[in-house]
């Protein structure tokens, strides 16, 4: 029996009222499933809906219609309450402005989602620990994350998405605050490290080489989803 995806996408639209009263299309009929293990990349120009399409994998945003599944279960039957609680258990979320607190150290930043969910401190402590070596961190743990390169706090925001073990991880343009060569470090980082936690990958990037680490490539165009 073959395995439930990760994420499943049917027909979903998504649409949201303009300034002059009308409704804007952003998604017209997206579909699509990811499996565990999996990395696909999302590309498309500007305003086509990519980060749409991530909030609502998330269960941040819900869809106008059609039907969002995540771990086995639609995002659309679920409350406000639930959807929160499943996006914490299991999605791992990478921004492109990494969104670390200034006044906690790289080590208390990677701890965040485990002090949210009430998670036991010493087994928390120890994969962080752990993510933090295999990012090449392991001695930076007490420094305070201003003190870091932006490729180095990129890495400290990937293991706090990990943290937990995700089922899935999104990324919105996780290597779009750094040069071309840190970029391309980080992103090969992120998918190797998801591959080895048998993490599903979703990631928005404008860049031709970076999706082309994807096992495959969903394009946006005119609020339609090409290539899932």
């Amino acid at each position: 029996m073959a395995a439930t995806p990760v994420l499943t996408l049917r027909q979903v639209y998504r649409s949201y009222p303009a300034a002059d009263g009308a409704v804007l299309p952003v998604l017209r009929g997206a579909s699509g499933t990811l499996e565990a293990g999996r990395a696909v990349a999302v590309t498309g120009r500007s305003g086509s809906g990519k980060s749409t399409l991530l909030h609502l994998a998330a269960g941040i945003d819900r869809p106008s219609s059609g039907e969002v599944i995540l771990a086995g279960r639609s995002l659309g039957a679920l409350s406000d309450a639930e959807r929160t609680r499943l996006r914490r258990d299991r999605v791992g979320l990478v921004f492109q402005f990494f969104h670390l607190l200034p006044h906690l150290s790289v080590e208390e930043n990677v701890l965040v989602p485990a002090l949210i969910a009430g998670d036991p401190a010493r087994a928390a402590a120890g994969r962080a620990h752990e993510l933090l070596a295999r990012v090449g961190l392991a001695g930076r743990a007490r420094d305070a994350v201003q003190k870091l390169s932006g490729g180095e706090m990129q890495r400290v925001a990937l293991c706090r998405a990990l943290l937990r073990r995700p089922l899935l991880l999104l990324a919105d343009e996780p290597t779009g605050n750094l040069d071309e060569e840190g970029g391309q470090v980080v992103m090969e980082l992120l998918l190797a490290l998801a591959h080895q936690e048998g993490s599903a990958v979703l990631y928005v990037t404008h860049s031709r080489e970076l999706a082309a680490l994807a096992d495959a490539a969903w394009v946006l165009h005119a609020g339609r989803l090409e290539g899932a």
